[in-house]
């Protein structure tokens, strides 16, 4: 149990029991190795303060003339430029994930490979993801932001250049090396929007700053939906302007990656000066020494709610990166020739979503509702991917561009819920380290999707394939609405009393040992 289960049905009568029965559980504080509190305890918290959590531990007590200063809380104007920054490199890189697919006949024609093989120039983000996210989480826990989004940024920039030197009709594995390098950039990219959120930003505007932050990448797939369909059509009969088009597309890519890595140097800090939030002081006063990455994974593992959420999230997030590889392939099997009108439907799936990402943020600012809110995209979501899946060989594009919306708008929507729902449930943990490990899953399940809904789709129809998705969707909703809805960080935040929580407040975190 960690110090965040000290803190559970507490008061003073609770108290008074454990010390009668001379129990006190040992205290693991996110991730954080057993035994050390114990060692230092705190002159300020009085005699019984080694028993106690670091966290608490390290609070002067009422009364006291010592103890360890807490720092105010406060808002960072440089907030607002690290979520700016890393939005648009995020954008970036989903932008050179999508580029690919929805030029997917395009590049058949000019690396004279299979679909499957294009396929895989997408696919290779979701390959990468798996073996990575653990080294990179422990990186990001050990090693701070702002090496991490250095990382993610500068190896975006390298893969892009890559590309440039890859237009030729013989350097497909030159292309692929390429965007195998804009992959492993991803593994540090995508875990990063609720580790910004809550290092950097207030409890009223976390989920908020966590959806604009997924909102990047949102746009990087929007604008890859729209744009390369634009600056490269399909000129089969003439490849020497194929590949030019092709440069443009590349090098215009490198130039912005290259600025944004500039820009990440300069506005990237580990953290602001003071704390944003009571959940962030609480975090800072446990020195960093005492972290242990195995410990907090396995605290993970061990949390039900998460796991369910884990599998749950994997099953959407999976789901949309398949129909987002596959779509260029079937818009064209009802409608020939649509390759532009493939991406605007691609375009308007992703703009729908980053609408319904931004209302959801706002919306869990205002109630944080968490479970509720999430269990009701869910079910949208699923509502929408059944509708689309039967409205897509109507033979009218409007059509398809309603209900793309539709399902766009939830299933987009619903993946910053995914993440600052699983900081809730988990905190303390590391919020990279959450969101490492959702993200992990989804890249599971979107390798699995792709290649059996790909096939589906060759073998027989995008129907077949949709509805493969669409039952896999169903048992993500029965996984969802079992999650325990426990939200540990928001009521460290806001003080709230409940059944199975005993608040810790803004003016009682300075009391926190004599409560306990």
């Amino acid at each position: 149990m960690g110090w965040w289960g000290a803190v559970r049905g507490g008061g003073s009568r609770d108290r008074e029991r454990g010390d009668e029965e001379g129990e006190m559980p040992p205290p693991q504080p996110n991730g954080f190795l057993p035994g050390k509190e114990a060692e230092r305890g705190s002159h300020a918290a009085g005699a019984d303060a080694g028993a106690l959590p670091e966290a608490q531990a390290m609070l002067p007590s009422p009364g006291s003339g010592s103890g360890v200063a807490r720092p105010p809380i406060r808002l960072s104007r440089r907030r607002l430029a690290v979520l700016a920054v890393f939005s648009l490199y995020s954008l970036v890189n989903a932008f050179q994930w999508i580029q690919y697919s929805i030029l997917s006949s395009v590049f058949v024609h000019f690396y004279r490979a299979s679909y499957p093989r294009v396929d895989w120039l997408s696919m290779v983000y979701m390959v990468a993801y798996v073996p990575l996210i653990l080294p990179a989480t422990w990186l990001l826990d050990t090693r701070g932001l702002r090496l991490t989004a250095l990382l993610g940024s500068g190896l975006n920039c390298l893969g892009a250049w890559l590309k440039c030197a890859s237009v030729r009709q013989d350097l497909y594995p030159l292309t692929l090396l390429a965007q195998t390098v804009c992959a492993v950039a991803q593994v540090f990219i995508l875990g990063l929007p609720s580790r910004i959120a809550a290092v950097w930003f207030g409890p009223k505007e976390v989920s908020t700053a966590c959806a604009v932050a997924v909102l990047g990448n949102q746009l990087g797939t929007a604008i890859g939906f729209l744009l390369p369909p634009v600056l490269v059509p399909n000129t089969v009969d003439d490849i020497d302007l194929m590949g030019h088009n092709i440069s443009i597309m590349f090098y215009g890519t490198a130039a912005v990656s290259t600025l944004l890595f500039l820009l990440t140097g300069v506005v990237f800090d580990e953290k602001p000066k003071f704390p944003p939030s009571q959940a962030q002081a609480v975090l800072q006063d446990i020195p960093p020494e005492d972290y242990s990455y195995k410990q907090s994974i396995i605290n993970l593992f061990r949390n039900i709610p998460f796991v369910l959420l884990l599998i749950s999230y994997g099953m959407m997030t999976g789901a949309f990166y398949s129909v987002s590889t596959l779509l260029n392939q079937m818009i064209v099997t009802y409608y020939v020739g649509e390759e532009v009108n493939a991406g605007r439907i691609g375009l308007t799936l992703v703009v729908a979503g980053m609408v319904g990402s931004i209302i959801c943020g706002l919306w869990l600012d205002y109630t944080k509702t968490y479970k509720q809110t999430t269990l009701i995209v869910y079910i949208l979501s699923f509502v929408g991917m059944t509708i689309f899946t039967f409205t897509l060989d109507t033979g009218n594009l409007v059509i398809v561009f309603v209900t793309g919306g539709v399902l766009g708008f939830f299933m987009t929507g619903y993946l910053p819920l995914g993440f600052e729902f699983a900081v809730e449930i988990t905190y303390p943990e590391s919020e990279g380290t959450s969101s490492g490990l959702l993200n992990a899953s989804a890249q599971i399940f979107g390798i699995l999707f792709t290649l059996v809904q790909g096939k589906l789709i060759t073998d027989y129809d995008p129907r077949a394939g949709n509805l493969f998705l669409c039952a896999w969707m169903f048992v993500g909703i029965i996984l969802t609405a079992l999650i325990k809805s426990d939200l540990r960080r928001h009521t460290v935040n806001s003080g709230i009393l409940n059944t199975d929580i005993k608040a810790v407040t803004t003016d009682t975190l300075q009391d926190l040992p004599s409560v306990i």
